[in-house]
């Protein structure tokens, strides 16, 4: 168990939203959006501050106003740390925005950087995916085309009959590119084994969540020749036991672990119980990517195109060139 070396006895709590235009509508089988919608926490000691970024998420009942009203809730809590913040506050995106911060505190305080407190094994750079989202299949394709030099590309399915002739489309404007795919809960069993023999003929390397929380279980059942993720219905180390028999990866977001600290048990957890891990993100900025690019190093997927969406990022961003991510610097996070 990772803990807080510093006890902070007086803390100045502040949170904003932020609203980042994309550069396209991104759309997935829920739903769509044209902004990316983030909360930032800053939590000062002194003269030093950390910030942190949570991605509040529909899908969970969050918005902002609940996240925002979250992290007001314990703005009063004298000696805060990451450790009694795991009770205070459930999983989600206030929780993470406020983990992060304190973690990026304590590394301005201490003068050393996030992976060194937390003993985090680095990569000067990893690949990434880049998400190409739900579309008709020629949209999609044109996409493709426009990313034609991305090694990894992930494409959001519908649960629909065009979701073959989507991934049909996009192999043969991006020969070879290798393939992930996202169902978002879209799927039935009946699509499942009706669209999955096509899938494993034009490459597809993982399947991301293709049924609903709850309904999942029938993953016990079939066939598996393409790798199956959990994301949805997987948030915490808690999830992990009821996972083993229907998935063979895990999807660590932190907006679903509730920040780094979680993060890093779920990751070393999930190792011991042999499963992979894909690192993904919210739509987002850089101060998001910044402390899920520390656990991407050890990660068998990467999926960390949050910034790459967006009109513009934050400054002092994270580096990606032809789809590899650098390390952040001290100015954006950690």
């Amino acid at each position: 168990m990772l803990t807080s070396h510093v006890s902070l006895t007086i803390l100045k709590i502040e949170a904003k939203e932020e609203f980042w235009p994309l550069k396209h509508p991104f759309r997935i089988s829920r739903g769509s959006c044209t902004e990316a919608h983030v909360i930032v926490a800053s939590v000062t000691e002194g003269e030093y501050t950390g910030r942190g970024e949570g991605v509040p998420i529909a899908r969970y009942n969050q918005s902002a106003a609940t996240v925002l009203a979250q992290i007001e809730s314990i703005r009063s809590v004298r000696d805060l740390n990451r450790d009694n913040l795991q009770q205070l506050l459930p999983p989600g995106a206030a929780r993470n925005a406020l983990d992060c911060a304190l973690w990026d505190l304590e590394a301005k305080r201490s003068g050393k950087r996030v992976w060194e407190l937390a003993d985090i094994p680095t990569v000067d750079q990893v690949e990434t995916a880049f998400t190409i989202s739900l579309d008709t299949p020629g949209r999609m394709a044109s996409a493709a085309t426009a990313a034609v030099l991305l090694p990894i590309l992930k494409l959001k399915l519908g649960g629909d009959d065009a979701d073959r002739a989507r991934v049909e489309a996009v192999r043969a404007a991006a020969s070879n590119a290798r393939l992930l795919i996202d169902a978002n809960e879209s799927w039935s069993p009946e699509h499942y084994r009706k669209t999955l023999p096509a899938l494993a003929e034009l490459g597809v390397e993982l399947i991301e969540q293709p049924f609903s929380v709850g309904d999942d279980e029938v993953l016990g059942t079939l066939d598996h020749p393409i790798p199956i993720c959990a994301d949805e219905s997987c948030h915490t180390t808690a999830d992990l036991p009821c996972l083993k028999s229907r998935y063979e990866v895990i999807n660590v977001k932190l907006d679903k672990t509730g920040g780094l600290t979680e993060a890093l048990q779920l990751c070393h957890r999930a190792r011991e119980d042999g499963f992979k891990m894909l690192i993904g993100c919210m739509v987002c900025t850089s101060l998001s990517i910044a402390p899920a690019r520390l656990l991407a190093g050890n990660a068998d997927f990467v999926d960390l195109d949050g910034p790459l969406l967006l009109t513009r990022d934050r400054d002092h961003g994270l580096l990606y060139q032809n789809e590899r991510i650098g390390m952040p610097v001290r100015d954006v996070w950690g």
